[in-house]
């Protein structure tokens, strides 16, 4: 019966998340109603129910502050470039110019933005090539494949404060599996351009998997060197603007000015975000001592004040802005509902009895859960916020269970969960209401089934090479 109760919030998440039928925030908050008799349960004695729940309230408010400052600052941020985007002509279709849209240009503005804007201008630019349809919408999803550096890693830094890891280190395991994910997202790619009717020379393969190594290589090496947050700009940065050279050089001064306009936001942030965490022990608030300090330096503030000072230079900044907040105002919410959700399964104890439970019915074969649970809470929630909220915890605490080393199960799921997001019920319904032209989310699974094998394979791979 307890275990039952305690189990019956996230059951009840997954299950109305996966009808269809509810949205994210009531389904969140039925999961919530259900998660007060579970903390009742599982609390320890001495422990008073109301004045629990009233300071975790309290405590997740101020942790989910730090994303939802994130995805805020990002939106406003998308709103001031959003023109310099948009500024770009219709081109013919050829593998190289798709394989730019997608797994580089797409990923690098998912990696400063997040929030699936990458997948929206790969489409966008795709469609401008005159690629449409199925193939389309699958292509654009590729470009969310680094979603644990998205938005510059929201839902990462989330994932570990819940559960008291360094997001340095976490990331840093992510790496690994996702750097791998990689080379198989080129044959996948090559396989949706057949089905556009379009074929890759054996030689322009050879050089997309060249990138794919060297984007691959920098997300793994660049943990060793700075912030994990910009990893992913610098990872996909630099072969993006080697690509963009290579493709269309600029051949004159206006040429170069253009070039110049478009990324100097993207050069700005860049440099903004790696100065402020160069500072020594920036003044910070801390509310609470045993939770991660926000600092003035902190990536939301950065990339708001980098937001603020370029959209001060559009016209209609104030109704760009207030279109931006618009847009945040209900993930912001759901972001919020998710932790406090994580905060009273996990300190009530419900989700260490939860993890026992599993490891013990699982036995040796605890750790290779982990995978397939992960990439079902991504697949379910739509967010990597979402799926390390849910799923982190309780992946951590059956990691610990199993034996396993503390840093392990969570960078395993941070990859797994992440990936099932840029594939989810939620994010392929988005595309399909952008393609607009009767293409179902079942058409895009069908495209891209190789790439979500591929990824339980690889997180398999990685619990059983890592442990």
């Amino acid at each position: 019966m307890i275990l039952a109760l305690q189990a019956l919030p996230l059951l009840l998440l997954i299950g109305l998340l996966f009808s269809g039928r509810v949205a994210p925030v009531p389904a969140v908050l039925a999961a919530l109603a259900a998660a007060i008799p579970a903390a009742f349960v599982s609390l320890p004695g001495g422990v008073g129910l109301p004045g629990f729940l009233g300071e975790q309230i309290l405590r997740g408010a101020y942790l989910a502050l730090q994303p939802m400052g994130v995805v805020l600052a990002g939106l406003l941020f998308h709103a001031a470039v959003s023109e310099a985007e948009a500024s770009a002509g219709a081109t013919t279709a050829t593998p190289r110019r798709i394989f730019i849209a997608t797994l580089l240009l797409g990923c690098f503005l998912e990696s400063v933005t997040g929030f699936g804007v990458g997948a929206v201008f790969a489409l966008a630019s795709l469609r401008g090539m005159g690629v449409i349809g199925a193939p389309a919408g699958a292509m654009a999803l590729l470009a969310l494949c680094l979603i644990p550096w998205g938005g510059l890693g929201p839902g990462t830094l989330l994932g570990a404060a819940l559960i008291g890891l360094p997001a340095q280190g976490i990331a840093s395991i992510t790496a690994l599996p996702n750097a791998v994910w990689l080379l198989v997202l080129g044959p996948v790619l090559w396989r949706l351009c057949r089905a556009a009717g379009l074929e890759v020379p054996r030689a322009e393969k050879w050089v997309q998997l060249g990138y794919l190594l060297v984007v691959g290589a920098l997300l793994v090496l660049c943990h060793q060197l700075m912030p994990f947050e910009v990893v992913d700009v610098i990872a996909t940065g630099l072969p993006l603007m080697f690509a963009l050279w290579r493709l269309d050089p600029p051949r004159d001064q206006a040429a170069w000015r253009q070039a110049a306009q478009r990324l100097g936001p993207y050069a700005l942030l860049t440099a903004a975000l790696l100065l402020a965490r160069a500072v020594p022990n920036p003044p910070a608030w801390r509310p609470f001592a045993d939770l991660p300090a926000f600092p003035i330096t902190h990536v939301s503030l950065v990339l708001g004040a980098v937001a603020l000072l370029l959209l001060a230079r559009r016209a209609g900044a104030m109704v760009l802005a207030q279109g931006a907040i618009k847009r945040g105002a209900r993930p912001a919410l759901i972001m919020l509902l998710y932790v406090l959700l994580a905060r009273w399964m996990g300190e009530s104890g419900a989700t260490a009895s939860l993890a026992r439970e599993a490891a013990a019915a699982l036995g040796p074969l605890a750790p290779y859960a982990v995978p397939p649970l992960g990439l079902m809470a991504g697949m379910v929630t739509g967010t990597n916020v979402g799926s390390n909220a849910a799923m982190m915890p309780v992946q951590y605490k059956l990691g610990l269970a199993a034996g396993l080393p503390p840093m392990l199960a969570p960078g395993v799921h941070n990859f797994v969960g992440a990936a099932g997001a840029g594939m989810s019920f939620a994010v392929t319904a988005m595309i399909c209401g952008l393609l607009a032209d009767g293409t179902k989310p079942a058409a895009l699974w069908r495209l891209l089934w190789p790439s979500l094998v591929a990824v339980l394979v690889i997180g398999w791979g990685a619990m059983a090479l890592l442990i």
